[in-house]
């Protein structure tokens, strides 16, 4: 199946709702690549980078979205079939 890459932001109104929200995370941890929180006063924001199958993003993405007190906005890219990774050295 063709593989995405693509990144989540969520918005963590309640934070009651953050272990089912980790449970959710937890159980698609085989597509995420990078996970980084932003902790505010009243809300925090999480960013999601990950690599997967339209089927399991979707599977991801709706869960979240199922959750009272989050609110979930994603953005998908197709990678090019000859691209290639280049790491830079500072």
């Amino acid at each position: 199946m063709e593989k995405r890459i693509g990144t989540v932001i969520i918005y963590v109104g309640d934070r009651l709702q953050v272990p089912q929200l980790n449970e959710v995370l937890s159980r698609h941890a085989d597509i995420i690549i990078c996970r980084q929180g932003f902790p505010r006063d009243h809300y925090s924001l999480i960013s999601v980078v990950f690599e997967g199958s339209t089927d399991r993003i979707g599977s991801l993405t709706g869960q979240l979205g199922k959750i009272q007190g989050i609110e979930v906005k994603s953005a998908l890219l197709k990678p090019k079939e000859n691209a290639s990774l280049v790491m830079l050295n500072s």
